[in-house]
């Protein structure tokens, strides 16, 4: 039996966390979702610890995805996921000295995989080569993949079906869930949990956002159908 993919809400809109952070999170803390995320630009430091640290008060995990692809730029982010007090750090091209910085301070590593450049992310590859790179980079201690499967420059439901099957880990499908459509093809992969930022502040499930929240949670457990 196939698992239902977990929703990460991102409070980030274009890879890049919204302003109001703060506040778009008081609207949706009592909603279905119990995982969140953000990127590392632009709030301060002080804004981001308060803020996950008010997550983490009611339960939430929380997530840092890093937009990066230095390895200088990469171990900031890792760092700052740390000092935030993270569950989890995404994003990321890998290296071995932000694994083993992860592994160090016991928070989860969920780096991209493919040729991912720009901001937003676009991600480039073949399917082969992104599922050895990901199982290698599981051998060495990664707890799952970050995978932008529908930032992709191909065939976007074919690439991220073909991923999750050959990945004996967490994939996270990441970036451009938008659609119901979108939604279905979740549930037919199966990846362990996928990420909505932007849809949502794009009204693309509903005009609440808490209700989108709802809506889309209750979608994937087969609660509620398209209308």
């Amino acid at each position: 039996m196939k698992k239902t993919p977990e929703l990460v809400v991102m409070l980030t809109k274009n890879d890049h966390t919204v302003a109001n952070a703060s506040e778009v999170f008081e609207q949706c803390k009592s909603s279905s979702a119990k995982c969140f995320g953000f990127k590392e630009k632009p709030l301060t430091e002080d804004e981001m610890k308060e803020l996950f640290s008010y997550m983490k008060s009611l339960g939430k995990e929380v997530f840092l995805e890093v937009v990066e692809y230095t390895e200088e730029e990469g171990l900031k982010g890792a760092e700052a996921a740390v000092r935030y007090g993270c569950d989890a750090l995404m994003g990321t091209v890998f290296f071995d000295s932000i694994n083993e910085y992860c592994k160090e301070n016991n928070i989860k590593y969920f780096p991209f995989v493919g040729e991912v450049t720009e901001r937003p992310s676009v991600l480039n590859g073949n399917a082969e080569d992104m599922i050895k790179e990901a199982n290698e980079y599981i051998a060495k201690g990664a707890s799952g993949i970050d995978f932008l499967g529908y930032r992709y420059t191909g065939d976007c439901f074919e690439l991220c079906k073909k991923f999750v099957e050959g990945v004996n880990a967490p994939v996270c499908i990441a970036g451009s869930v938008d659609s119901y459509q979108r939604l279905d093809e979740l549930l037919e992969i199966s990846p362990y949990s996928f990420t909505i930022g932007g849809a949502f502040f794009d009204k693309k499930f509903g005009d609440d956002l808490c209700e989108q929240i709802n809506t889309v949670c209750a979608y994937m457990k087969g609660e509620t159908k398209n209308a």
